[in-house]
């Protein structure tokens, strides 16, 4: 039987994966360098939401096992990659 953190997990993961598709395939249609250019930038705020929320839901499936400490550099870390990802 498949754990229901991980089944979520891994669904958030097809649906980026198929936002990704899509968004490529959009911007074949349009074939409009600014155009492609609005679509990617639209990925660029999808993806680290999907990150966001996997990586939520796989810390509260394991919260249970990490101590208090662990989550607070978990918590770090996932923060200095979001500010390496969305500073500009």
């Amino acid at each position: 039987m498949i754990n229901k953190i991980v089944l979520s997990m891994a669904t958030l993961r097809i649906i980026s994966g198929s936002i990704e598709i899509c968004a490529a395939l959009l911007m074949l249609r349009l074939n409009q360098i600014d155009k492609a250019l609005v679509v990617n930038s639209s990925l660029a705020f999808v993806g680290p939401l999907i990150l966001i929320a996997t990586t939520t839901i796989g810390l509260v499936g394991m919260s249970d096992k990490l101590s208090l400490s662990k989550l607070a550099w978990i918590g770090a870390g996932i923060t200095c990659l979001m500010i390496g990802i969305l500073k500009k």
